[in-house]
């Protein structure tokens, strides 16, 4: 029987180790590292990670790219099934070096479930290494999605993304936000572009979707949802998240 424990997989002698698991809606785990890298695959339900440089949602059918050692910690909304590879660090030369959120191609998700068949020490001469090729092959391939919320090192700016994470429907202007950080607004616009690559509207505005696609997750009224996000009506909402989600898939 293949071990759902995460550690099992981390000193395995192949270039991928996969490990399909469960949790049960409201499900978290402790802040933690890998050794190895890390392809959070969510098969259903929806997942939200957290780390020192940003917050990631992640929905059915994308995944987490993971660096290897990066602390993080992920809390489940409603029912999760999700597949994890564990990446040997000498067959990741070349992949992205920050956490970030992409589209798992119907290859790549065929291949990953295929992998869960075949032995932890499959043949790598054989099926089981042709598969594992495959899928380092589909991530390095795989489009980054705009599901993410990165987070800026400076406090003043940080203090305010955790609160605006915390609230999405805070109704603060960006000249509130300014004066309640001690900022100019030149800087605070300035300070927010520079560090996370978005404007300030664009980054509340995605902080919006992120919290609604989890409150959706959790079985949330769609209304409900909207309001407690920040939006009037339900269209605006559907509209953003449209947007965002059009934006990812076009890239």
């Amino acid at each position: 029987m293949r071990s759902i424990r995460a550690e099992d997989y981390q000193a395995v002698p192949r270039a991928v180790a996969v490990m399909p698991k469960t949790f049960t809606a409201g499900s978290r785990t402790d802040r933690h590292h890998h050794p190895r890298a890390q392809l959070l695959y969510a098969t259903a339900g929806l997942m939200m990670a957290t780390a020192e440089d940003g917050t990631w949602v992640v929905p059915e059918g994308h995944a987490l790219w993971i660096p290897p050692g990066l602390p993080h910690a992920v809390v489940m909304h409603g029912d999760v099934a999700m597949c994890s590879a564990y990446l040997a660090v000498e067959a990741i030369a070349g992949f992205p070096v920050r956490a970030r959120v992409i589209e798992v191609s119907a290859l790549l998700a065929a291949a990953l479930v295929a992998l869960t068949g075949e032995p932890v020490l499959y043949d790598e001469a054989g099926r089981g290494g042709h598969l594992a090729a495959l899928v380092l092959d589909e991530i390095a391939k795989a489009p980054e999605t705009r599901l993410t919320l990165p987070l800026p090192r400076d406090a003043r700016l940080r203090r305010i993304c955790l609160g605006l994470i915390d609230n999405p429907a805070f109704a603060l202007d960006l000249d509130a936000w300014a004066d309640q950080a001690g900022l100019s607004r030149r800087t605070l616009t300035r300070g927010f572009r520079r560090e996370t690559g978005l404007s300030f509207g664009q980054w509340r505005a995605r902080a919006r979707v992120v919290r609604a696609l989890a409150l959706a997750a959790d079985g949330r009224a769609p209304r409900q949802v909207a309001t407690s996000v920040g939006y009037r009506s339900l269209q605006a909402l559907r509209g953003r998240t449209e947007a965002l989600i059009g934006e990812s898939g076009a890239r």
